[in-house]
């Protein structure tokens, strides 16, 4: 979404509830079959929710893998870029997925970015650019 869209939005709404609904609502992120149905205030915590519908079903009935890597491969990215702000550049180089049984049922995602961990990014950073 655009940052001048955005920051005109935090003035009626918080960035957890543009957060969900930029996502939500953006058409490329809709034909992933994903939903996000939680963001905490902070950004912190999102979760997302993938139903098992015609529109994810392959061949045999379960959940085609594309649909679940496409549901949630652009999450942790933003979520990043918002919590950390202009001052950070982050870029998403490589993803990976490992399907433990076959997605035969509504399939729940869970993002949880820790404080422990951002103050890890922004020691790396300090300490590889300083």
């Amino acid at each position: 979404m655009n940052k001048i869209i955005i920051k005109f939005l935090q003035i009626f709404f918080k960035k957890s509830v543009i957060f969900k609904n930029g996502f939500n609502f953006n058409s490329a992120y809709r034909r992933s079959t994903g939903r996000i149905y939680f963001v905490s205030d902070d950004l912190q915590t999102i979760k997302v929710k993938i139903p098992l519908s015609y529109k994810n079903r392959n061949y045999v009935g379960t959940m085609f893998g594309g649909a679940m890597s496409a549901a949630t491969d652009p999450i942790y990215m933003i979520q990043l870029i918002t919590i950390l702000g202009n001052d950070y550049v982050v870029w998403d180089k490589s993803a990976s997925i490992r399907f433990k049984r076959p997605g035969n049922k509504t399939l729940y995602a869970y993002f949880i970015i820790s404080n422990k961990f951002l103050e890890q990014i922004k020691s790396d950073i300090s300490i590889h650019n300083g």
